[in-house]
């Protein structure tokens, strides 16, 4: 089949979060297995400066009721080495070519005009699949969170007005929480039809909704696990669409997002200062040590490292962490870690760091590189999330022998086995908890203290952890599955 992938961000050009990492690895995933995947990106920056062999499509030009008043646009296509894969971008200076971030600027203020930079995007991909590049169009249309919900709103409308079938849409919804709205007048600037404003349409609560026009219109739904797909369908995790979710359950499904064996694997792993595997773990004591000196933490074989690569937020569950952290420590746990978020956070763990900086070191910002070196070097990864979509730092830790220690919610529901006395020679992959709080999270640390305390049953589960196959080869055939019922 032939596939375009409709994402704002890829890995390793382009990353914010996990949907870029999601972009990387499932295009080759479905090559594999014998399709033809091509990616429509927005033409940021590092997107453009990643592009080789690139030819004009065709210039661009809005539709009647279409206004993006950017200037010169125009489509591109290439092929992104760096992500292995062939690529459509949107080259539109007057849209992309920004200091900041892919959706705000560097004081974290969304761009006023995001609904004209991502409903362009949306209409090229489908543009796309009426013929926009005479060689190429696809049979199926996928596109990934807000940013390209109006993808397949866009495609509804060509479809409707040629009575054919062009193309099947899948929308996959990577994060509920982050929706895409803007001002009603808004609607009138992106050349819908009037009938597709209402609630039969991209109208959520009196605005412009992208997240709700791409599951109203697309064919099918997934999000990225079975437990969530499960949760978004209700109050407490619908974020207002959990009464469409209900209405569109038949066609909404959960698959688990993968981990890129060629990016993660401690046994190949060209980031470490050893590499390791279940046959052999020798490396990862050296990897320990080396992130101890890196950190100025003190050098401890026997001291376990609690590690933690997120967004610092309230949603990622680190306020709790911060509250838990004077226990973690009495536990006798070092603590290490990689994110940037909310700047009282940021300030908070940083005053930790300063206080204890043998047992505690912070790095804010965003350092991929590091990463590898941090879960590969600690022992136990936390993620105490409120919510969790999948979740992508526990499936690394399972991957590094690193245990997860999760709250049961949403992917990490789906991927990590609790321990327990019965279960350690079995199923065990880490520790789980419920509740969300402080005291939660400290009881899961102490039990996986206690397991720490037994060499050998901390060996089983790290074992059975790094044996566990969330790789992107099921994913891709479930995917494909889908395709197969939408296909133009």
């Amino acid at each position: 089949m032939r596939v375009l992938q409709v994402c704002a961000e890829i890995f390793p050009l382009l990353k914010t979060g996990g949907l870029a990492d999601v972009a990387g690895a499932l295009p080759p995933a479905l090559r594999a297995r014998g399709h033809e995947v091509r990616v429509l990106l927005p033409g940021f920056d590092a997107i453009l400066a990643g592009l080789e062999d690139a030819v004009i499509v065709c210039d661009l030009y809005p539709p009647a009721g279409l206004s993006w008043g950017a200037g010169r646009a125009r489509l591109l296509y290439g092929r992104l080495s760096a992500a292995d894969v062939e690529a459509y971008v949107i080259d539109a200076p007057g849209f992309y070519a920004r200091p900041g971030g892919p959706y705000a600027d560097a004081h974290q203020q969304a761009y006023g005009d995001n609904h004209l930079r991502f409903g362009l995007l949306g209409w090229v991909a489908a543009e796309l699949a009426q013929g926009m590049d005479p060689y190429w169009s696809p049979a199926v249309l996928h596109a990934h969170d807000w940013h390209a919900g109006l993808a397949p709103v866009y495609l509804r409308a060509a479809q409707q007005a040629r009575h054919q079938h062009l193309a099947g849409s899948v929308f996959t919804v990577h994060n509920l929480a982050y929706q895409g709205c803007f001002a009603a007048n808004h609607f009138a600037e992106l050349g819908l039809p009037a009938q597709f404003w209402g609630v039969e349409g991209v109208e959520f609560h009196g605005q412009l909704g992208f997240m709700k026009g791409g599951l109203y219109h697309a064919d099918r739904l997934t999000t990225v696990s079975p437990t969530y797909a499960a949760e978004i369908q209700g109050p407490e995790q619908g974020c207002g669409l959990d009464g469409l979710l209900r209405t569109r359950a038949v066609d909404l499904s959960g698959i688990l997002n993968g981990v890129d064996d060629a990016v993660w694997n401690p046994a190949t792993d060209a980031l470490l200062p050893a590499t390791y595997d279940t046959a052999d773990l020798s490396g990862k004591a050296p990897c320990k040590a080396e992130l101890q000196r890196e950190l100025g933490l003190a050098v401890d074989p026997d001291r376990p490292i609690a590690c933690i690569v997120s967004r610092l937020t309230e949603q990622k569950g680190l306020h709790l962490v911060l509250q838990a952290l004077p226990g973690l420590v009495a536990q006798g746990w070092q603590f290490a870690m990689l994110g940037s978020g909310d700047a009282w956070m940021e300030a908070a763990f940083r005053d930790a760091a300063a206080a204890q900086p043998t047992a505690i070191a912070v790095r804010i910002g965003y350092d991929e590189r590091f990463a590898h070196r941090l879960i590969a070097g600690s022992d136990a990864i936390l993620v105490p999330s409120r919510f969790e979509p999948c979740g992508l730092t526990q499936l690394y830790g399972l991957k590094y022998g690193t245990l997860p220690i999760v709250r049961r919610v949403g992917g990490l529901a789906d991927t990590v086995v609790d321990t327990q006395l019965d279960t350690i020679d079995t199923v065990a992959t880490g520790v789980v908890f419920d509740a969300f709080s402080a005291a939660a999270l400290l009881a899961a640390t102490a039990r996986a203290t206690a397991l720490h305390r037994r060499p050998a049953d901390w060996a089983t589960v790290r074992s059975r952890a790094m044996q566990q196959g969330f790789g992107w080869a099921d994913a891709a055939q479930q995917y494909e599955a889908l395709y197969l019922q939408v296909q133009g």
